[in-house]
């Protein structure tokens, strides 16, 4: 499963690239499944294309092609859909083992001084909780010291 962050700068490499499969009246069959995971293992990313005599959508022919490839559906607009799958022998070839996506470094660092401020102020409240059960076993010390 991808984040919304992933699925999004896929959907803006799909822009550049071209239509490479094409589901015509037939629908979803075994060749165009075939064809679909040839294309996903050399490319990671590809775009369809349901033609007009297809009598399913896009989006049809998209989860149907997913759930058979294990596959991410990225983008349906109108009769044009893009589907992501992360290709082991792209990886191998790149020498990248997991598929690379930007990282923001703004927040990034926003999110370590987060973390960092939650630190402290759980060091500060255990400090001031521990503080105060002391204060309390010298009260109550000082109570029963008074009453003998």
């Amino acid at each position: 499963m991808i984040t919304s962050k992933q699925r999004a700068e896929l959907r803006a490499k799909a822009n550049e690239i071209e239509t490479t499969l094409m589901v015509g009246k037939e629908g979803v069959t075994d060749a165009l499944v075939e064809e679909l995971s040839r294309q996903l293992e050399a490319r990671e990313l590809v775009k369809g294309k349901v033609l007009e005599t297809a009598l399913m959508s896009a989006r049809e022919v998209s989860d149907q092609l997913c759930e058979a490839l294990h596959a991410e559906g990225i983008q349906c607009v109108g009769n044009k859909f893009v589907v992501w799958r992360r290709s082991e022998t792209l990886a191998k070839k790149t020498g990248t083992a997991k598929a690379k996506f930007k990282v923001n470094p703004v927040r990034a660092g926003a999110q370590k001084r987060r973390a960092a401020a939650k630190a402290e102020r759980e060091r500060r409240n255990e400090y001031f909780k521990q503080t105060a059960i002391e204060f309390a076993k010298q009260r109550r010390r000082a109570e029963q010291d008074g009453e003998k």
